[in-house]
């Protein structure tokens, strides 16, 4: 069983409870029947029976449950959960009252009021539109403050040497384009914890840069090497428990031979798992050259840092791509 069939089958036992915000999108109409029909999750569909009707006429919804925020109860209590949450930002009560039908918006809602353990949108929404709403009431979790993403990178078929596992995590690849050291720790946490929650590793985590344990220096003119030091340093204090180490090159992070000849006495250098990133210029372009060169496939990017399980779909995506978004995204939930 390949890892992406073996998150469907742990999120089917979990039976959380995710919305999906887009009820207007015919893929998305088809994803939450066939997530229901498969047990992966019980989804909360945001539209109205007509429209889902006219836009996916053959699709059974039986087992999906339907909410329109023009017409439900909750809207008035959302609104007041959002106005709390914005107040002090200057939004008035009629503002989040309108801002409450908003359909990403009341997705974000039911989250933050815990009437459903995960979030997904993006299919007909850009990324900034999907995440602004969690940002602005769901939040971050205790002890991070940055919100990131990143990619499950699931192995070709045959062993490698370099990769037993069959999974790696990459991070961050999609959010974050010029990380702080503060920023870079929060990512190492998060992306520990998402390892560990969906692909079902052990992490060990590696903090990347063209520099292994000082061998390199930038200080005259960028300072990247100093801040990935900082971002090591900072992580370890945050989460002293984790196996994390840095800053590695790539090679001294994966190669048992050449980390034990560059950082002699690392648990991490040569075992690495978890690859943080020193910006998005690097993970963007790691994760891509993976998948192409590689063979690697890449699911994501999953969102991590809020405080709940909120996810963004690319609005190429397909019904599958939704279902497997909606299979992590329930993973993710407490």
């Amino acid at each position: 069983m390949g890892l992406l069939e073996e998150i469907k089958c742990k999120a089917a036992v979990r039976k959380k409870t995710i919305v999906l915000c887009e009820g207007e999108d015919k893929r998305v109409i088809e994803a939450a029947a066939k997530i229901t029909a498969e047990g992966i999750a019980k989804i909360v569909l945001i539209g109205n029976a007509e429209e889902c009707k006219k836009v996916a006429p053959h699709v059974n919804l039986e087992g999906v449950t339907l909410i329109d925020p023009l017409t439900s109860e909750k809207t008035a209590v959302y609104a007041n959960i959002l106005y709390e949450a914005r107040k002090a930002k200057g939004m008035t009560e009629e503002q989040a009252k309108e801002q409450a039908k908003d359909r990403t918006m009341f997705g974000a809602l039911m989250l933050k009021a815990g009437d459903v353990d995960g979030y997904v949108s993006g299919a007909c929404h850009s990324t900034a539109n999907t995440l602004r709403p969690g940002l602005q009431v769901v939040k971050t979790a205790p002890g991070i403050k940055t919100v990131s993403s990143c990619f499950l990178m699931i192995a070709p078929e045959g062993e490698n040497k370099y990769n037993p596992d069959g999974v790696a995590v990459f991070a961050d690849c999609a959010i974050n384009i010029e990380p702080d050291a503060q920023q870079l720790a929060d990512i190492a946490v998060s992306s520990a914890k998402t390892a560990k929650a969906i692909a079902g590793i052990e992490p060990k985590v590696a903090m990347l840069s063209f520099s292994t344990k000082g061998s390199g220096n930038d200080d005259k003119f960028f300072k990247s090497v100093p801040k990935v030091q900082e971002a090591v340093a900072l992580a370890k204090e945050m989460a002293p428990e984790l196996a994390l180490d840095g800053e590695f090159q790539f090679d001294a992070a994966v190669a048992p031979e050449v980390g034990q000849l560059k950082a002699p006495g690392s648990k991490v250098a040569g075992h690495a798992n978890v690859f943080v990133f020193p910006n998005i210029n690097a993970g963007n372009i790691g994760y891509k050259i993976a998948q192409r060169f590689g063979g690697y496939m890449a699911i994501g990017p999953v969102c991590q840092g809020f405080a709940r399980p909120l996810n963004d779909l690319s609005r190429g995506c397909s019904v599958e791509d939704i279902v497997a978004t909606v299979a992590v995204t329930a993973l993710q939930a407490e």
